[in-house]
Order: C-alpha cells, then structure tokens, then sequence
C-alpha cells in the first residue's frame, strides 16, 4: 500500500502510463475532524464506488456466475 500525505487541494493523479488514457485524479476537497471530503476525476465509463458499495457489487457478481 502507498501512502502519500496531502493537504486540501492537494491532488493525487493515478494511472496514465499509456500516453496518458484513463487517469484517475484524486482531489482532497477538504478535511474537517477525522472526516476528509475527495473529489475523483475520472472518465465517465469507470466506475468509482465506495468500498463497501464495490464489495456488495462484487459478492452479488459472484453469486450471478
């Protein structure tokens, strides 16, 4: 696991290694208490979920197969 330290406004870009296709660009928007708010910019074909909401998807995914 990679942690990195960012300060509001502080982005974080993953991906892109093809010549720069599908970057995912993490914002902090904001962070209050233990509460940090992030804003994805992605493009419109992926998903971005939460992770409890991806492993719902995922466990209904393997119960369909």
């Amino acid at each position: 696991m990679l942690i990195l330290s960012r300060r509001s406004q502080e982005p974080v870009v993953v991906g892109g290694d093809d010549g720069f296709h599908r970057l995912l660009k993490v914002t902090v928007l904001g962070i209050q208490g233990t509460t940090v708010r992030l804003g994805f910019d992605v493009d419109p074909d992926v998903p971005v979920h939460r992770g409890e909401v991806w492993e719902r998807i995922w466990a209904e995914v393997g119960q369909l197969a």
